[in-house]
């Protein structure tokens, strides 16, 4: 049986230097309401500490406040870079909000992406996948209620144990982040876990979706379970307008800004050529869509012909456009992207058919209908002498 796709975003967030900051952390609890009532599924919130872009440093926080101002959408640490941390409060903040939410929380988990936070930390980023598989299985083992005294060379446990135990039982689905390396893959596949992937229709990230997923497989086959492709999540960027012509208009408020953003990052990220139109480029790249709700589903049909069935798709939120074209851009993405995947529509389009095809039939027996009508009324008023 075909997966249904269910929808979100990826918040990390991205917001332009200039901006208040305080208003953007309020505009994107604003946005947690907006896809609320649009009907989305869920929200992954980032933690980032450096870099100034990304501005949510504790995604429990902010979880915590967007859900109490939603009524379903369902919330993602996306995700807590587990090598800043000690695990026992990792363990027991998700806990905690797992009960605070009643059940309306995951847990995303990660190494950490930006080589600025660990260095500020004084942590070596060669270390930072080994120290998250280390934090994760510490992490389930509290979830399950275990007792933990272990020594590494970064934290020390000693009885150590979760003294509220999950909300959901046995705990919230917990989903480990995955890019290019094998390590996402490799964890999901050990620990039975979801996996996100956080930068889908990037180059090599594309490249490896298929590839980090048998592994994720293979690996889960030698512990003997099987990887279930609805908790696959896949992240990839996107806005939509009514035309491709005011989407490219739309963009053009904060595009540049977001390139530069990651260029100041990662040198050579979007090497955009000197003198060519970034959306342009961007477009043409196929590393996202500016574009219609068609290319929205056009982009969403071609990851699955690389991936296989997969279980979410993830908008990752940004400012290319202005509050209004954003807003819009979810909306029509509600709309006309939403149902098509659902298969919402299936029904009003069978009976829409149905009537086209039988139209004749149908519109004479109501003719013949009405004018029964009037003959029998025309009987009866003669009967009664005319009405007089």
């Amino acid at each position: 049986m075909a997966l249904t796709l269910r929808h979100g975003v990826f918040m990390a967030p991205f917001h332009a230097l200039e901006e208040d900051p305080t208003m953007c952390i309020h505009r994107d609890l604003e946005l947690c309401e907006w896809l609320d009532r649009l009907g989305f599924d869920e929200a992954w919130i980032g933690e980032h500490h450096s870099a100034g872009f990304e501005t949510i440093a504790s995604p429990e926080l902010f979880i915590a406040h967007a859900a109490a101002i939603t009524q379903r959408l369902r919330f993602g640490t996306g995700v807590v870079s587990l090598p800043y941390h000690n695990p026992l409060m990792v363990a027991n903040r998700l806990i905690q909000l797992d009960h605070q939410t009643r059940g309306r929380v995951m847990f995303g988990a990660g190494p950490g992406l930006l080589a600025s936070d660990a260095m500020m930390l004084g942590i070596d980023p060669s270390t930072q996948r080994d120290r998250m598989l280390q934090a994760l299985d510490v992490i389930l083992r509290l979830f399950r209620g275990e007792v933990v005294t272990e020594t590494t060379e970064w934290y020390t446990l000693v009885n150590a144990r979760a003294h509220l135990l999950p909300y959901t039982r046995p705990h919230p689905e917990v989903s480990v982040a995955s890019a290019v390396s094998p390590s996402g893959g490799r964890a999901a596949g050990r620990y039975d876990l979801s996996m996100l992937c956080v930068a889908a229709a990037d180059g090599a990230a594309f490249d490896a979706l298929a590839a980090n997923w048998e592994i994720a497989c293979r690996i889960a086959a030698e512990h003997g379970r099987s990887m279930d492709p609805a908790r696959l999540r896949i992240v990839a960027p996107m806005h939509i307008a009514e035309t491709r012509e005011q989407a490219r208009e739309n963009v053009r408020f904060g595009f540049r800004k977001y390139i530069d953003y990651f260029n100041n990052n990662s040198p050579g990220r979007f090497p955009v050529p000197a003198g060519t139109d970034p959306v342009d480029w961007f477009v043409e790249k196929k590393l996202g869509v500016v574009g219609t709700p068609d290319d929205a589903i056009a982009m969403i049909e071609r990851l699955q012909g690389q991936q296989g069935e997969f279980g979410v798709f993830l908008q990752q939120t940004h400012d290319w456009a202005d509050w209004e074209g954003t807003k819009r851009s979810y909306e029509l993405y509600a709309r006309y992207v939403m149902p098509h995947f659902r298969g919402t529509n299936a029904a009003r389009v069978a009976s829409y058919q149905w009537v086209g095809e039988n139209n004749v039939e149908f519109s004479g027996k109501r003719q013949a209908a009405v004018e029964a009508m009037f003959r029998k009324h025309e009987a009866e008023m003669a009967r009664s002498g005319g009405g007089s």
